[in-house]
């Protein structure tokens, strides 16, 4: 006698324990303790634990403050609206990469817009936020003159905002300590002079970023602080700035500008406001033949900032790293617990940290003698 086929079942277990839980919940029409749906499941504690806290995190629980559990009404996903710097700037892609892979994690939708660092087609985007009726907006523009404005036309609409890396009035700020990221540079920049030029420097030049304001510009009035504390003698009229606005062109032609009278021989640090800016003096040095008379460093530990520190043979001694791996996940926390009704605080700093050749590639240690 041919043997029955057995129906094969095409079952996901832990999904099937899940829609336990909610099944279970919807019978009782009473919150429940971990231990209730434990016992009344028989599914394993961990795994209880683990499905309550994910179906409370995507919003089909509710836990109350001793520990109970009940079933809420779905709602509808949350829509950010997201306005990316610019999809042509390695910071901003970085970015925008950490935050979609986080929205995605956290069932968040993404509605994203190209500002294309521009404040024009800034305005026009956050007027079609408005249109779409989105949650919440995370803004990622750098022209602090369009930014009440900005700010006006979501606080109009009642869309609460987080402003990444520029304040806005009426916002929550996300992004660096400008100030202290700046001084760590400096003191990097110092280092450098005192331990490879015995504290000998010519020229002190900050390449700014105008348009993101005095914000962002601090970077460059930290990196000054920091090498004064370090140099106590070089005179003030060593210290020059000059704009590049964050991008690696202007740098390089503002750079070439400000060297046409440079002599051969003059030791120069340069602390510049992001890494594309470093990197557009490098390419202004390296065109006048002068890039050894140079120590550089950047913000943003973008990859081409990498691969020039790996090399051990650039102008560019380090840059500080902004942790932008780390700006997805807490984004779309913080805007979730803005839309929660939870209390933040006005101002979320990024962690940051130097990093150099060295720390890239440290040293191998030599080997134990016999």
């Amino acid at each position: 006698m041919a043997k029955a086929k057995i129906k094969r079942l095409y079952l996901i277990p832990i999904l099937s324990k899940a829609l336990d839980v909610i099944e279970l919940l919807e019978q009782q029409h009473a919150p429940l303790t971990l231990e209730d749906v434990y016992q009344k499941t028989h599914i394993s504690k961990t795994s209880v634990y683990r499905i309550l806290k994910t179906l409370v995190h995507r919003g089909y629980l509710a836990q109350s403050q001793n520990g109970q559990y009940r079933l809420v009404s779905r709602p509808r996903r949350l829509l950010f609206g997201f306005a990316v710097q610019s999809a042509e700037l390695p910071f901003s892609v970085a970015v925008a990469h950490s935050v979609t892979q986080a929205a995605a994690a956290s069932g968040v939708e993404l509605l994203i817009l190209d500002n294309r660092f521009d404040p024009d087609v800034a305005i026009q985007n956050a007027e079609e936020f408005v249109v779409k009726r989105v949650d919440l907006v995370l803004e990622f523009q750098v022209e602090e003159a369009v930014a009440p404005r900005i700010a006006h036309i979501f606080r109009k609409a009642d869309i609460p905002l987080i402003a990444i890396d520029v304040p806005h009035p009426n916002s929550t700020y996300f992004g660096v300590d400008n100030f202290e990221a700046g001084h760590e540079v400096g003191t990097m920049l110092a280092q450098h002079a005192l331990s490879k030029w015995k504290g000998n420097v010519d020229r002190v030049i900050g390449v700014g970023f105008k348009e993101a304001g005095s914000f962002v510009q601090s970077r460059v009035a930290g990196a000054f602080d920091g090498i004064r504390e370090r140099l106590p003698d070089l005179p003030h009229d060593r210290f020059i700035q000059i704009e590049g606005r964050g991008m690696r062109e202007p740098s390089c032609n503002a750079m070439k500008e400000f060297l046409k009278g440079h002599q051969g021989g003059q030791r120069i640090l340069v602390a510049a406001a992001t890494d594309s800016s470093a990197l557009g003096v490098i390419d202004a040095a390296r065109e006048l033949g002068c890039e050894q008379d140079f120590a550089i460093a950047g913000q943003d530990c973008i990859p081409e900032a990498l691969e020039e520190m790996r090399s051990g043979k650039s102008a560019l001694i380090g840059s500080i790293s902004h942790e932008v791996e780390t700006y997805g996940p807490r984004l779309i926390q913080l805007g979730i617990a803005l839309l929660r009704g939870n209390i933040v605080p006005p101002y979320n700093y990024v962690r940051h940290k130097a990093v150099t050749h060295e720390s890239l590639s440290p040293e191998p240690k030599a080997p134990n003698k016999p």
